[in-house]
């Protein structure tokens, strides 16, 4: 008798791997001619959601938005690209990490602008939560974030314990309204 279950898919970080590009407009910026930071969160999580999607090949929710770095201004006509890629899977859930540039056309020059780390969780049409296929890092710089994002994981796993511990006395607090108790 075999045991063992079917067998679990394994994916490259390649195929998965995904870009975007946007021109920034002005009703993309503020009022000093600025691209939004929640514009650019948009962004982030849409290219994000892309590779998660395409890794897990059922829907994803996004889970978290665990770190992002706002690094330079981006300006009304810039050309915005995003990439992401997946750094690691878990049993449902994948965490990916997005960068983000601006070209100038003219003199074809890239700046580095932003950096995010995300979680996105595979789900059914119904929203109950699917398992995810395995991530095969190959290159170093990919077993590099894949161990990072491990430890992100860790971080992130022990912070969710402290809030949960701390929620008791919270929630005592008549009419509190907190994020996570509504």
């Amino acid at each position: 008798m075999d045991f063992s279950g079917p067998a679990v898919p394994v994916r490259k970080i390649s195929e998965s791997q995904s870009e975007m590009t946007e021109l920034i407009l002005p009703n993309d910026t503020n009022t000093l001619g600025n691209l939004l930071g929640g514009r650019l969160m948009h962004f982030i999580d849409l290219v994000g959601a892309m590779a998660a999607y395409r890794h897990s090949r059922t829907h994803v929710v996004t889970a978290s938005m665990d770190h992002i770095d706002f690094i330079a201004p981006v300006h009304v006509g810039d050309l915005l690209i995003l990439k992401s890629s997946l750094n690691r899977a878990f049993n449902t859930s994948m965490e990916v990490g997005v960068k983000v540039w601006v070209e100038n056309t003219i003199a074809g020059m890239h700046r580095h602008v932003a950096s995010a780390y995300l979680t996105f969780v595979a789900v059914d049409s119904q929203g109950r939560r699917v398992p995810v296929p395995q991530l095969a890092p190959e290159t170093e710089e990919e077993k590099r974030h894949y161990a990072d994002a491990g430890r992100r994981r860790e971080l992130r796993q022990k912070e969710l314990e402290r809030k949960r511990a701390g929620r008791p006395a919270e929630a005592a607090i008549k009419g509190s309204v907190r994020p996570g108790n509504v």
